[in-house]
């Protein structure tokens, strides 16, 4: 056994006992709310597809459609194979529907939510030695982009504590860096509260700061028409870079940044995640102009308006005596369990009773903060809430 395949086993062996081990399952469905799990049906709780649109009828013929017209693949970096007329015309639609928000908007369309975090924070560091306030529970893909960004710069960065405003407030008085850049996710992922965005406004302006936030689990569910953070506060500002995903409540994949035009064509020229990247394929361009129609049309809002009902039950009747439901006005809804092998041992035991709710262990979490991330989607029913709690309650 060589040295690299020794070192493997033994931290191998370390994640297994510390109960850190994660293994893939093979779903062999549409991400619904019943799925077939490793030849298993079971009642799911997981998924990001809040409004279950993943597989819509009308985004399905829509992808067809648009394979049709433009393949499958983009070739190449958009600057290099050209930018299609279908990604233009999707990065105008995004830009419109923030309009309301930032001014002299545009749009930039890009692979990824992870991919979009490291152009942007990336590419702003570039403009010389700037400061990175971050929140302590922003999103992995923040971390990482920060992370690099240091590592390409001279950037810093202050990590203040969750949601704590006067930390952040107090931070910013002791910089006298001009450059001042504040990051922050718009619904904590593995919390599902929203940030304080109008408060955080008030703070970037008073510091002259710029203000980037992530917005990938609230576009599509937050605001009357599904806009997002920014309508869901009614948000008006000129400092705010929006980056928003599309394959959560999409449906698709994918992901898009909004600003002033100007910072898109800062991003143009030195977000490598874009210039080095191959474009997103041109077929998901078509579909998702679609799923912007359903989001933002009649269906979208009864979806939400259901949603928005289970969100409510949820919150009103999951009640334990044991665990810590973390109740929040979003679709996702921690049940904190504590030790990670606690928490496994109970998401094994709602999966012998066919409900998929995955362990969520550190690092995602902080140490003995294993959860349940119950995640709800509009296609789930009263019903099926009604079963999970009931088993939830026998198990404790």
């Amino acid at each position: 056994m060589s040295v690299w395949q020794s070192s493997l086993k033994a931290a191998m062996s370390h994640l297994d006992q510390s109960g850190m081990i994660r293994s893939l399952k093979v779903r062999e469905s549409p991400n619904a709310p019943v799925v077939t799990l490793n030849g298993q049906e079971k009642l799911a709780f997981c998924s990001n597809d809040y409004l279950g649109l993943s597989y819509h009828p009308e985004l399905i013929a829509a992808l067809n459609e648009g394979t049709k017209l433009y393949g499958t693949g983009s070739g190449a970096s958009s600057l290099i194979s050209g930018h299609t007329s279908i990604h233009a015309e999707l990065e105008l639609r995004l830009a419109s529907i923030q309009s309301l928000h930032i001014p002299n908007v545009g749009a930039s369309y890009i692979s990824t939510g992870f991919m979009a975090n490291i152009a942007v924070i990336t590419a702003l560091a570039t403009l010389g030695n700037i400061s990175i306030y971050s929140d302590a529970l922003n999103h992995a893909s923040i971390i990482d982009a920060i992370r690099l960004a240091k590592a390409s710069s001279q950037a810093t960065c202050f990590v203040y504590q969750h949601a704590n405003y006067e930390e952040l407030h107090q931070l910013l008085t002791m910089d006298p860096n001009p450059l001042k850049l504040i990051v922050s996710d718009g619904v904590f992922s593995m919390d599902g509260d929203i940030v304080d965005l109008p408060q955080l406004l008030v703070i970037s302006k008073e510091f002259d700061a710029l203000l980037y936030i992530d917005d990938a689990h609230g576009f599509g569910v937050l605001g009357n028409s599904g806009h997002g953070i920014l309508e869901h506060f009614n948000i008006q500002a000129n400092n705010l870079i929006y980056m928003g995903t599309l394959g959560k409540s999409a449906g698709i994949a994918g992901a898009f940044v909004v600003a002033e035009q100007a910072w898109i064509d800062w991003l143009i020229q030195k977000a490598r995640a874009i210039i080095y990247s191959t474009a997103p394929p041109p077929n998901l361009a078509f579909a998702l102009l679609k799923s912007i129609d359903l989001i933002t049309g009649d269906e979208g809002a009864l979806r939400r308006k259901q949603l928005n009902s289970l969100i409510e039950y949820w919150t009103t009747h999951a009640r334990f005596t044991k665990w810590q439901a973390v109740l929040s006005q979003t679709a996702i809804q921690p049940l904190i369990i504590g030790s990670n092998l606690d928490v496994l041992k109970v998401s094994e035991q709602l999966s012998k009773a066919n409900l998929w709710v995955p362990a969520i262990r550190p690092p995602t979490v902080p140490v003995n903060t294993g959860r349940l991330r119950i995640a709800l989607n509009a296609l789930h029913e009263t019903t099926h809430l009604e079963m999970l709690i009931d088993r939830l309650k026998a198990i404790q």
